[in-house]
């Protein structure tokens, strides 16, 4: 009976210097168990945080267009009319609108007596 040396074949080692590549700065990482737990929370953690950034994204970019349209129409009524009329912008391009323009808001109140005016 031969003896039989045990180890692991080129695909399992690449996939272990892989988990340790990317958790390499990690602190506290010894074995690859370790590495793996900790790539896998990591990538949830990155997950979760993209989905935080883009709602806080979406609250900026909200109270921007509320700033201008309070004076004029209230925010909901300004969003439901743009969606009546079919207008394909978003509140992304409405906050970039009244940004590019910091001293002259030509633009985006034409684009607001446009949508208050013809309900």
């Amino acid at each position: 009976m031969t003896k039989f040396k045990i180890g692991y074949g080129y695909i399992n080692q690449n996939c272990r210097k892989e988990f340790r590549l990317f958790a390499s700065t990690f602190l506290g990482f010894t074995s690859t168990k370790q590495s793996t737990q900790k790539k896998k929370k990591a990538l949830i953690y990155a997950h979760y945080d993209k989905s935080i950034k883009i709602r806080d994204f979406r609250c900026l970019w909200i109270t921007r267009i509320n700033s201008l349209t309070i004076k004029n129409i209230s925010y909901n009524l300004f969003m439901h009319n743009m969606y009546k009329k079919r207008l394909l912008l978003n509140r992304k391009i409405c906050a970039q609108l009244i940004l590019s323009n910091k001293s002259n808001k030509d633009y985006f109140y034409i684009l607001l007596n446009d949508i208050k005016n013809k309900h």
